[in-house]
């Protein structure tokens, strides 16, 4: 793939040139001299919708919630004493079958236990799992975590109604990046659109960490973009949205080896404060950092946000991927937190060399020393700035 660094007018160009859309899938941008390289041999597609498992737990698992102070019964029947009461809390079960008894609909939640179907309000899974990839991607991709936004048709200008609304979770590739008037990043995500990065959650190549072998299985948390990427050695085959702790309950950083791993348990915790929660049968849990865990919930869909109390929350059908995938992994699984920089995206600059986010490094050329010291001071002050105001701009959810 082609890719230069240039120098306008002596003004070190502050953006990482990134391959720009194609009309043809098969080409990429060179600069505007040049034009698109087209490849001679058509390239093979780099994603592809993970399939469903077979015998997937989450397809015969019902969850729902369970209403405060809720009555439990030995039976289908107000008559007999209660056995407990649920308390107060954010409270989930696992449903193990429904009747009908005495003109009302019961459901039974554990053996010996049954509660009114008024008392339970029926969940649904997300239906996000992420994305499988054929080959290693050649630029970031990640997906949109807002709903229902119009595209710009340039950095930092209002949305343009030419272009139709987008979905949340719709998959897009990041053509070039740059700053607005405030600081913020606005990616391309082709066809000449535009979106603010508070809109999004993105994927990036990160290189093998020392301590994991070229075979080994190893994931990457992205605790800023709040994303996850699987690997087999140097390669990304999976990736998803997740959501870390809240910054209360942080998501610690470092590297990690699964100690223990269940297809479902229950989690539980704040018990007798506000926070109280108790979670039946939570989704492939893999033990990372000591009671911290990779796992699925079924009881929201906000990935691309933090929103958990330490964990590592995942889509449940995107867990179960990662969970069948790294089971027969020699010394089980790797897990790297880390909390990326965004602006990465741009170059750094030394001895007149720029380097992309593909990570090759080509030569600027000659430069006026004195221009090019001017640009470079200016946007040193710009990348302090921003270090400082996007620290946590990944907003948070606790609904």
């Amino acid at each position: 793939m082609i890719r230069y660094g240039a120098l306008i007018g002596g003004i070190v160009m502050l953006l990482a040139v990134l391959t720009a859309p194609a009309g043809a899938a098969d080409c990429d941008y060179v600069n505007a001299v040049i034009g698109y390289a087209c490849y001679a041999d058509p390239q093979p597609t780099v994603f592809r919708q993970p399939q469903e498992f077979k015998d997937s737990f989450l397809a015969r698992t019902v969850y729902a919630r369970v209403a405060d102070l809720t009555n439990v019964y030995p039976s289908p029947s107000s008559a007999t004493p209660p056995v407990r009461n649920v308390g107060d809390g954010y409270l989930w079960v696992t449903v193990m079958g429904r009747v009908e008894s005495g003109g009302e609909i019961w459901y039974q939640i554990n053996p010996g236990e049954y509660v009114r179907a008024a008392d339970l309000s029926m969940g649904e899974i997300s239906e996000f799992i992420g994305i499988e990839l054929n080959v290693q991607p050649s630029r970031p991709f990640g997906w949109l975590v807002s709903d229902g936004v119009r595209p710009s048709s340039a950095p930092g200008v209002e949305p343009d109604t030419t272009f139709a609304r987008m979905s949340r979770y719709t998959l897009v590739q990041i053509f070039d990046a740059k700053l607005d008037d405030e600081g913020w990043i606005w990616y391309d995500i082709g066809g000449g659109r535009w979106m603010k990065q508070t809109h999004m959650s993105l994927v990036n190549i990160s290189q093998r960490p020392e301590e994991v072998g070229p075979d080994e299985y190893w994931v990457e948390v992205d605790l800023y973009e709040q994303s996850l990427a699987a690997y087999v050695g140097d390669r990304m085959v999976f990736a998803t949205l997740v959501s870390s702790g809240l910054n209360r309950w942080p998501t610690n950083e470092g590297l990690f080896q699964v100690w223990d791993r269940h297809t479902a348990t229950k989690m539980s915790g704040a018990e007798g404060k506000v926070d109280y929660y108790f979670i039946e049968d939570v989704p492939h849990t893999m033990f990372f950092d000591y009671d911290i865990a990779l796992h699925g919930a079924y009881w929201h869909d906000r990935f691309g946000y933090k929103h958990s109390h330490g964990c590592v929350n995942m889509p449940p059908k995107a867990s179960e991927w990662v969970f069948n995938w790294s089971a027969e992994a020699e010394n089980d699984l790797w897990v790297k937190v880390i909390t990326s920089d965004p602006l990465h995206y741009f170059r750094d600059f030394n001895d007149g060399m720029v380097e992309t986010i593909s990570g090759d490094v080509y030569p600027l050329g000659a430069a006026d020393e004195a221009d090019e010291s001017s640009s470079l001071e200016l946007i040193g002050d710009r990348v302090a700035w921003l270090l400082e105001v996007q620290a946590n701009i990944r907003w948070e959810s606790e609904s």
